[in-house]
């Protein structure tokens, strides 16, 4: 039914770029919002950006603002999150989210992919 698809990750240096992909199918149409999430070894899953559907609004945590961007392809049902001046704590497995109905929890999602590791070498 629903499914999203994340690829893109790998190792890169500090400093370097990497742009991830989700790719959703299912009762994603017209939800609410997509959004990317990641857990480094040993810490709790944070939300990292989150990007609407239909306004395109954006959130963006503090840690990658002015770093990352997250897009989005209505038509091609595709999310990307574009990773610039990467640090070496930004390694951690990347996890993009579905959001079907809003609510008022900011990291309340309701559809997640397998996620794809990202590793950033100092």
């Amino acid at each position: 039914q629903v499914q999203l698809v994340e690829s893109g990750g790998g190792l890169v240096q500090a400093g370097g770029s990497l742009r991830l992909s989700c790719t959703t199918s299912g009762r994603t149409f017209g939800g609410y919002a997509m959004g990317w999430f990641r857990q480094a070894p040993g810490k709790e899953r944070e939300i990292v950006s989150r990007i609407t559907w239909s306004r395109g609004n954006t959130y963006y945590a503090d840690s990658v603002k002015g770093r990352f961007t997250i897009s989005r392809d209505n038509t091609e049902n595709t999310v990307y999150l574009q990773m610039n001046s990467l640090k070496p704590e930004d390694t951690a497995v990347y996890y993009c989210a579905a959001k079907i109905k809003w609510t008022a929890t900011l990291q309340e999602f309701h559809y997640w992919g397998q996620g794809t590791q990202v590793t950033v070498s100092s």
